[in-house]
C-alpha cells in the first residue's frame, strides 16, 4: 500500500521537506496542509513592500501552491489541522472557507508550523493585526494608503521593528520607535546597538528607550488613533507590535508532543520528534542545539527553517541526514547601515558565565580614497588563552554586512583570532583598504588575548 506523508505548515519548511520527499519517492502521497492562501513565501520581505520598493506581492513568493501541484503534492490551502492523534495516526482538518471538518491519514509526519506573534499584555494590544503573512501585508499596506494617515508607532525596535519603522518613513509617515529596553537590538552589545539607533534616527525615526507601552486606543470603528506609554500618549494613526513571536506549538503539545526548555518542540538532529516514529518537525516551531553555547535554542530564521525542512522530508522518506546546529548568524540592513552578527555576543557570554575577551574596531569598508568609503565597525569576542573566535558583530555602510559570513565560518570551525588575522582575504580598493576590517579587528582582539594571559 502507498505510503502517506501529511505536512503541516506551507511555508519555508513545511514545503522544503514536501519537495525533499518528492524527489525521493514519486510514488509518496503527499499531503500539505496550510490555512493561509500562499505558499513558501518570504516574510524577510514584508518590510520592503510595506516601504513601497515594489508593488507586487506576488514578487515575494517563491513557490505557488499550483507549482507543486504540478510535481503531485497535494496542497490543500486555507485549510486549518485543529488536531493532531498519534495513535490513530490521523490529522482533523477544517476547510476554512466552507466551515467543515474532515480526517486525513498518515504513515509519516511533519510538523512545520512556525511561529505566531505575541501581543504585550495591555489594553488595546489585542485588537492590532500582526503583519507577518502576505495577505495582512497586504491589508496593513491599503490602510497606510488611506486618506489622513500622518502618525505611525512601532512596539518593540527588534531588526523586524526598525524594518517597519523605516518602511513607513519611506511611506512619508512620522514615525515613533518605542522600547522598553536600554537599547535597540538587544540581539547586539551596546555599542554596536547604538549605531543602528544614530542611523534609525537619522531618517527621521524618533527612539524612545526604557519606554513602556501601557495601552493602545483605538476609535469607535476599531481603528488605532494613540498610544499611551511610561513617557505620556502618542498620536498613532497605525500602530505595529514587534513584540515578539514565539514558537506555534499548541497542537503539537496538545497531540503528546515534547516541548524542550526554550519554548520550543524539542527534535534530534534528524528532526525527529523523541518517543513517536514517523514524525518529524522543522523550521521556528522546533528547538536547534546552540555550537558555542552548547544548548538547544529557538532561532526563528527562513536559513535554518529551509534546512531543516529538507533534512525533515529526507529523512521521512529513509534517509540519514543531521541537522548540525546553529550558531545565530544574522544580517539586516537599517536604514543606511548593514547590520550582522554571528556566534555569541559579550553580553550573551556574560549571561552564560562564559569569559570572553573582546575588541571594537572603527575602519572603512573601501580604501579611503576610493569613492562611496564608509565607516564600518566590527566587534569581535574571543576565549581567553586560546583566542578562539566566539562571535562577531559588525556595523556599517554598504559592503559591510556580508563580511559576516567569514567570521561564521570562522566561528564554525573553531578558529582562533590569531589565524583570523593572516586570513588570505581579497583586496582592491573598491572593497577594502589593505587590511580588512576583519583582519585589523583580528590582531587588535588577538593582542588583547595574549595581554590577558593565561
Amino acid at each position: 500500500m502507498t505510503e502517506r506523508l501529511i505536512v503541516i505548515g506551507g511555508d519555508a519548511a513545511g514545503m522544503s521537506a514536501a519537495a525533499a520527499a518528492r524527489r525521493r519517492d514519486p510514488e509518496l502521497q503527499i499531503v500539505a496542509i496550510e490555512r493561509g492562501a500562499h505558499t513558501s513565501y518570504s516574510a524577510c520581505g514584508i518590510p520592503y513592500l510595506v516601504g513601497g520598493l515594489f508593488d507586487d506581492l506576488d514578487r515575494l513568493v517563491s513557490r505557488s501552491p499550483e507549482e507543486f501541484r504540478q510535481t503531485g503534492i497535494d496542497v490543500r490551502t486555507r485549510c486549518e489541522v485543529t488536531a493532531i492523534d498519534l495513535e490513530r495516526r490521523t490529522v482533523t482538518v477544517r476547510d476554512l472557507d466552507q466551515q467543515s471538518d474532515g480526517e486525513e491519514g498518515f504513515d509519516q509526519l511533519v510538523y512545520a508550523t512556525g511561529a505566531v506573534a505575541v501581543a504585550p499584555p495591555v489594553p488595546g494590544a489585542d485588537a492590532c493585526e500582526p503583519v507577518r503573512t502576505l495577505h495582512q501585508a497586504e491589508r496593513f499596506r491599503a490602510r497606510l494608503e488611506r486618506a489622513g494617515s500622518h502618525h505611525a508607532v512601532v512596539i518593540g525596535a527588534s531588526y523586524v521593528g526598525l524594518e517597519m519603522a523605516e518602511a513607513m518613513v519611506l511611506r512619508g509617515l512620522d514615525v515613533v520607535l518605542v522600547e522598553r529596553s536600554t537599547q535597540v537590538m538587544s540581539t547586539l552589545d551596546a555599542e554596536m546597538a547604538a549605531h543602528v539607533q544614530e542611523a534609525a534616527e537619522g531618517v527621521g525615526i524618533r527612539v524612545m528607550l526604557s519606554t513602556a507601552l501601557e495601552e493602545v486606543r483605538h476609535d469607535s470603528e476599531g481603528r488605532a488613533r494613540s498610544v499611551l506609554t511610561s513617557e505620556g500618549e502618542l498620536p498613532a494613526d497605525h500602530v505595529v507590535l514587534a513584540t515578539g513571536v514565539k514558537p506555534a506549538t499548541d497542537l503539537a503539545e496538545a497531540a503528546g508532543l515534547e516541548v524542550g526548555p526554550s519554548g520550543a518542540l524539542r527534535v534530534d538532529d534528524r528532526q525527529r520528534c523523541p518517543g513517536v516514529d514517523g514524525v518529524f518537525a522543522a523550521g521556528d516551531c522546533v528547538e536547534s542545539r546552540h555550537r558555542i553555547l552548547e544548548r538547544p535554542v529557538n532561532v526563528q530564521l527562513g536559513t535554518h527553517a529551509n534546512k531543516q525542512g529538507r533534512i525533515a522530508g529526507v529523512n521521512a522518506t529513509g534517509g540519514d541526514i543531521a541537522f548540525p546546529g546553529v550558531i545565530g548568524t544574522a544580517v539586516s540592513k537599517i536604514c543606511h547601515y548593514e547590520v550582522a552578527r554571528t556566534g555569541i555576543s559579550e553580553c550573551e557570554a556574560t549571561d552564560a558565565g562564559i569569559d570572553v575577551v573582546s575588541v571594537t574596531v572603527k575602519d572603512r569598508t573601501r580604501a579611503g580614497y576610493y569613492p562611496g568609503s564608509g565607516p564600518i565597525w566590527v566587534k569581535l569576542v574571543a576565549e581567553p588563552v586560546t583566542g578562539r573566535l566566539l562571535g562577531g558583530q559588525i556595523v556599517g555602510v554598504e559592503g559591510a554586512a556580508k563580511r559576516i559570513d567569514v567570521l561564521a565560518v570562522a566561528v564554525w570551525a573553531g578558529v582562533r583570532v590569531g589565524e583570523l588575522e593572516l586570513f588570505d582575504l581579497s583586496y582592491a580598493p573598491p572593497f577594502s583598504g589593505v587590511y580588512d576590517p576583519l583582519l585589523v579587528a583580528a590582531r587588535q582582539t588577538a593582542k588583547a588575548v595574549r595581554e590577558a594571559g593565561p
